[in-house]
């Protein structure tokens, strides 16, 4: 073989490939250890394990791209235009993502700032149910009765939360109407016995009982009592209950809507 050819390409192409070889294996082994320091990083700020996998991956394909970027830059290839292919096809693939790019975008903020978490009870985007999942597209949800519903995270950030969970207690509101004929003094103090001799009403703060409204066929009275947030259904089913029962024992009625017609007579002339 020609010591000049030798010489002159199959030595600088050998070294050429030999150094991208070392690139490759150092810059991933370099990009490993740099995925797992941000790995530790992002789970001692106790950031959800989702999200810290989902960072980790992001990171490693970005780090791979770049020492694949710098290999090929070793061996003469022109990166110029692999890179702005590699950022048209990410814009391309953006543009036809786009729904799932804004469930995704929604699912770090539900992590992140974490408005409810697995095991509340909640409403959004129109489903109330138990959360059992929250993952970075969707959030599954077991509605009462024992539905599994899959909701888009863009659905459920895009519009209002209410956690019922969020808080140690709930007031219950109540109301009930007695007929005007009826004994209003009497039917306060059942009202008051039926409440405070409950032992799940809390005490303070203390529950509200009083005539709210002169409806058009009842007198009608607000009853808020007071309960940790997983008696609240308990205390409303239970409550309703006994107001029916002793109101009957008492005599007291719960009137009905009504409307009272009068008739007159007109004699002629």
């Amino acid at each position: 073989m020609d010591l000049s050819f030798f010489d002159v390409y199959v030595l600088p192409w050998a070294i050429n490939i030999a150094l991208a070889a070392a690139i490759f294996i150092v810059g991933r082994m370099v990009s490993k250890v740099l995925v797992n320091l941000l790995g530790k990083a992002l789970r001692k700020g106790k950031m959800e394990e989702i999200l810290v996998n989902f960072i980790s991956s992001i990171a490693n394909i970005l780090l791979l791209l770049v020492v694949i970027v710098a290999s090929l830059d070793r061996l003469g290839v022109d990166t110029t235009s692999l890179i702005a292919l590699v950022g048209a096809a990410g814009l391309a693939v953006g543009l036809a993502l786009q729904g799932s790019l804004q469930n995704f975008a929604a699912g770090v903020m539900l992590i992140v700032f974490r408005p409810f978490k697995e095991g509340d009870f909640v409403e959004a985007a129109g489903v109330a149910g138990v959360v059992e999942h929250i993952s970075i597209f969707n959030t599954i949800m077991r509605t009462g009765d024992n539905k599994e519903v899959i909701v888009p995270n863009g659905n459920i950030y895009s519009g209002v939360i209410t956690n019922f969970s969020a808080r140690d207690t709930r007031r219950v509101d109540m109301v009930f109407g007695i007929g005007y004929g009826d004994d209003l003094k009497k039917a306060k103090a059942l009202l008051e016995e039926i409440v405070t001799s409950d032992e799940r009403v809390l005490k303070e703060p203390a529950p509200v009982i009083a005539v709210s409204e002169l409806a058009d066929s009842s007198v009608n009275f607000v009853v808020r009592p007071w309960v940790k947030s997983g008696d609240f259904w308990a205390v409303k089913f239970d409550t309703t209950e006994s107001v029916k029962l002793r109101f009957d024992e008492e005599g007291i009625s719960i009137p009905f809507p009504q409307m009272d017609v009068h008739q007159y007579k007109h004699e002629s002339n």
